[in-house]
């Protein structure tokens, strides 16, 4: 199966600068001056290659185009299908042929003028006959203006297609507009698909690629289908029926549980169980988005019914939510495992596993008899071992061994290594002193009798069944309480999100401090949450004062009296930017060494004039021709 790019295809010009491209060719490539003193041979040869060569390029370029574009029968049913569906395939194949058929033509308007040409008994007629064959040739072509155009759209169109590969893993994408198929292919692949709150938003197949257990996996995500018969599709739709059809992949078919798309979930399943038969053999899971509005516990018994029947029909149900990105990467690797487990399936069944079996040998060793054969080490090798062993000497006992023997009762001991001249002093207490004072001076005595104390009142209290209670039960105000923040905590967090994707453009934001909050609003949305509010009009936010007006900024004292007519002079360029006198200087140092340069060539600066060279070789070298003397 031939395996055509697409973007590689040659442009298609139109007829009128087609016949200009070939003419102004064959002008440039064969000789152009001719006399009719010369002989007879001569002109019929000259006039020969003219009309050989222009018939030439005309059958070069045609060939081109003829080879370029793809057959229909040569190319994966995916692509020829595919191509149908978008530009009709008797109009391509008719242009084609069309292209085709002029070829032959001006190869034969060729063949008749050179057999015609020998003849040619003076230069003037075949002069007329070259003129003829030219002009014949160019007629052709012209009259093929149409399928040109045709062929020159249909090249743009097909190398704006995606590069689907149909042989590769694949995981396919599909249900009704709105669903959330773009957004859940821009969630994980890199691609950058368009997601608007509109039907078709999608009109052509997208492509997006991802990485899954060090494997490229292709995601394709096809407009939205509509339930109603093949012959009412339009072209938008075939596009996904194609790739249903053809593609070898995982289908993910996607339902909207909340209805925001504008068809109820029974409509959604009517459309399943009309594109199921496009499901065969290949793996399916039916993905129940946007559960951040309406969870699938939510659903009414007849919705509930539907995605039963779904799980009783061997078909996973995975909900998930492209805004909250909850399940999207349960359904990623559910459908890949699915995939890669039925592409197994399928190349053991194949005959090329055999082959590949068959130059495989596992050689397993079997005993030969009962006889221990232990390794045979020489005596001299075992001596030498022995003698390099460096685990037999006895070594210093470490500070890092006594922790590991000890382990966690270890405690470091730094004043067993002091070296005192009375040894008995080195366990004794350092005075610790703080702001002058002798810490130990401040120490309770009584502190262990104390600790005693308070431990036989913790026996006392646990013995009377003070702890026996279970701190963790709450009233039932205190779990509504919390039932509440937590659904305040999950609507925030949603309308974060929401907020997210519809800002494009980051513009600069107030911060909340600036902004007006009303009153009514609040009290009603934290009515809505079930927040009961008590005494609204002692609540901070009903007592915050008006913004009070900006006081007039006080007019500058003057200094002095004479810098009052004079206005604020503009700081001069040289000192502008200029922090300090260090910097000023600096300055000046680094302007004097940029002058050197120029200052080198007699002081000629940038806007003197400069002659780079006086005399130019090209016009001052060679033979003079007449009035070429002076070249001003």
């Amino acid at each position: 199966m031939a395996h055509y790019n697409f973007k590689k295809i040659t442009v298609v010009p139109p007829a009128k600068d087609f016949v200009d491209i070939i003419l102004s060719k064959t002008q440039r490539k064969t000789p152009t001056v001719i006399h009719k003193s010369y002989a007879i041979g001569r002109i019929r040869q000259f006039y020969l290659r003219k009309i050989k060569y222009t018939q030439q390029n005309y059958h070069d370029k045609l060939t081109q185009i003829l080879t370029d574009f793809p057959k229909l029968e040569d190319i994966h049913p995916f692509y020829a299908d595919l191509m149908n569906v978008l530009y009709d395939k008797d109009h391509y194949k008719l242009a084609l042929g069309q292209i085709n058929t002029a070829r032959h033509l001006i190869d034969n308007v060729a063949k008749d003028y050179v057999r015609l040409l020998k003849y040619g008994d003076s230069m003037y007629r075949c002069k007329q006959l070259k003129k003829a064959a030219l002009g014949r040739m160019c007629t052709v072509m012209k009259r093929q203006g149409q399928s040109l155009a045709y062929l020159e759209q249909v090249r743009q169109h097909l190398s704006r297609l995606p590069s689907i590969d149909p042989n590769t893993r694949t995981l396919l994408i599909c249900g009704f507009p709105n669903v959330g198929k773009s957004s859940f292919i821009n969630k994980i692949t890199r691609a950058d698909v368009e997601v608007q709150p509109y039907a078709f938003t999608t009109k052509s197949l997208f492509v997006g690629h991802m990485d899954y257990k060090y494997l490229r996996w292709q995601v394709v995500d096809t407009p939205g289908i509509l339930d109603h018969s093949l012959e009412e599709r339009n072209t938008i739709e075939m596009q996904a029926i194609t790739a249903l059809a053809h593609l070898r992949a995982a289908i993910l078919y996607i339902m909207d549980v909340s209805e925001q798309c504008g068809q109820s979930i029974e409509q959604q399943a009517e459309l399943f169980n009309n594109i199921r038969p496009l499901f065969a053999n290949k793996p399916l899971i039916v993905c129940a988005n946007k559960i951040d509005v309406l969870t699938l516990d939510e659903l009414s018994a007849e919705n509930k019914k539907i995605f039963d029947d779904f799980v009783s029909d061997g078909i996973p149900v995975v909900p998930m939510s492209t805004l909250s990105e909850e399940g999207i990467m349960k359904v990623k690797t559910e459908a890949c495992d699915r995939l890669l487990a039925q592409r197994i399936d399928m190349k053991l069944k194949g005959k090329k596993v055999n082959d590949v079996l068959n130059r495989l040998h596992l050689a397993v060793p079997v005993p030969r008899d009962e006889k221990a054969r232990p390794p045979c080490i020489p005596e001299h090798v075992l001596q030498k071992r022995k003698a390099m062993d460096t685990s037999q000497q006895k070594k210093r006992k470490l500070e890092r061994d006594i922790e590991l023997e000890m382990g966690d009762e270890y405690i470091l001991d730094l004043q067993k290594s002091w070296d005192l001249a009375n040894p008995s002093e080195k366990f004794d207490v350092v005075p610790e002193i703080w702001q002058g004072h002798n810490v130990a001076d401040f120490v309770d005595p009584d502190i262990m009798k104390k600790l005693e104390e308070l431990e036989q009142e913790e026996e006392l209290r646990d013995k009377a069944g003070v702890y026996d209670s279970d701190m963790s039960d709450e009233d039932e105000e205190t779990k509504e309480m919390r039932k509440t923040a937590a659904q305040i905590r999950f609507k925030k967090k949603l309308i974060i999100l929401r907020s997210r994707e519809k800002r494009t453009v980051e513009k600069p934001r107030l911060p909340r401090t600036a902004k007006k909050v009303e009153r009514k609003r609040l009290e009603r949305e934290m009515e809505e949450l079930g927040v009961d509010i008590q005494n609204k009009d002692q609540t901070h936010y009903a007592t915050i004062r008006s913004r009070s007006s900006s006081r007039k900024p006080l007019k500058r004292k003057h200094e002095d009296a004479r810098s009052r007519t004079r206005s604020a002079s503009r700081t001069p360029r040289d000192k502008s930017g200029v922090r300090d006198e260090v910097m000023a200087k600096k300055v000046k140092k680094m302007a004097k060494i940029a002058q050197r340069k120029t200052n080198q060539f007699g002081k000629a600066g940038e806007a003197d004039r400069h002659i780079p060279q006086k005399k130019p070789r090209h016009l001052f070298s060679g033979k003079r021709k007449i009035g070429k003397t002076d070249r001003r």
